[in-house]
């Protein structure tokens, strides 16, 4: 990459970033639906085409960190380290992010929370982008277990794991809306996450189990 390139990369992000924040901003002050593409080109000094370029869905806008959210689990039994099982790699995963109060997890925040939640379309969203997230992690448990890859058991296993992750979020943004901090959530589910995947260890059989060395 040429100093140039990286250069133009850089102002793409730096856009990026700007749009995005100006967007959350309104969203949270006017909310989600009374908010337009106008009204956030305009506080972000760029055209409304600027804006669709960088955001198809006006939704993306306020949910940016979509596309880490739908691949995160997925990334996690893919590139898991040797001896270790596709449901370990998740815990593991959904343990750091809850002890790094990362926002794909559903630390937002009480303002956004509510934002989010007063939204028809952007809860119909995330309700997507959890279906997409199970669907990613469908396919990484059927490379990670072929042998059991019947076209049912890996959507099966991957149901049952993001059953799981479902709960963790709602919980999330839940105990965000009651006024806990970011670090009592991480203290009261940190426990509660490793007992429930706990619990899924026999149900998920061969999805469950360490890859043989």
């Amino acid at each position: 990459m040429t100093a140039e390139t990286g250069l133009r990369e850089s102002k793409k992000q730096e856009t990026r970033q700007l749009i995005s924040d100006r967007a959350t901003r309104l969203f949270m002050e006017q909310g989600f639906e009374g908010t337009t593409i106008a009204e956030i080109a305009a506080a972000a000094r760029v055209a409304k085409k600027t804006v669709t370029n960088y955001f198809p869905r006006k939704e993306d806008l306020a949910l940016d960190h979509h596309e880490a959210f739908t691949r995160t689990l997925a990334d996690a039994v893919a590139g898991r380290g040797s001896g270790e099982g596709p449901l370990a790699a998740v815990g593991r995963v959904l343990r750091s992010a809850l002890a790094e109060h990362s926002p794909v997890a559903g630390f937002t925040g009480p303002d956004f929370a509510r934002m989010v939640a007063a939204s028809p379309t952007l809860t119909a969203r995330l309700r997507e982008l959890h279906d997409r997230r199970e669907e990613e992690l469908a396919r990484a448990l059927a490379a990670a277990a072929p042998q059991e890859d019947d076209g049912i058991a890996p959507r099966a296993a991957a149901a049952l794991i993001a059953a799981v992750d479902r709960l963790l979020f709602r919980r999330i943004q839940e105990l965000t809306l009651a006024g806990r901090t970011d670090d009592e959530i991480e203290a009261a589910l940190i426990p509660e996450a490793d007992h429930v995947l706990a619990l899924l260890v026999a149900p998920l059989g061969a999805f469950a189990a360490p890859a043989p060395s």
